[in-house]
């Protein structure tokens, strides 16, 4: 198993925007449909702003209508964590990036029927479109 990646909070805050680190380093979630990331036909890989770890494929990508980045998957079995959230009142499951445990978002059961049957709700700062990967 790999080693976790680990930083210091002022390590960790001079890397990130003040945002990426509220969402990815303390657990927040951004406002809904204020991220950049819509659904294309442009092949490439969104990537953990954190470590730059490969999260997701562009092509597993959908709009759920929920105001934040959705996938029916993961790249693979190790790119991502999932963590169970009580949070808010709420039993969630949270999703975090395996390699250095940035908060990504939540897991839902009301994905494409035709696919997973999962929704990944990520937040759109918390990952970077690498294009053509």
């Amino acid at each position: 198993m790999r080693k976790k990646i680990e930083k210091s909070d002022a390590e960790w805050r001079a890397q990130l925007s003040p945002e990426q680190y509220r969402v990815t380093r303390e657990k927040g979630t951004e406002p809904p449909f204020s991220g950049d990331h819509q659904v294309s036909d442009e092949h490439g890989i969104y990537h953990c702003v954190c470590c730059h770890a490969p999260l997701f494929e562009n092509e597993h990508k959908f709009d759920a209508g929920c105001g934040w980045p959705s996938f029916d998957r993961p790249l693979g079995k190790a790119a991502v964590e999932e963590k169970p959230d009580g949070t808010h009142g709420m039993q969630r499951t949270e999703v975090v990036c395996s390699h250095c445990d940035a908060h990504l978002g939540h897991v839902f059961p009301d994905g494409p029927p035709e696919s997973t049957g999962l929704r990944y709700c990520i937040n759109s700062v918390a990952i970077s479109f690498h294009p053509g990967e």
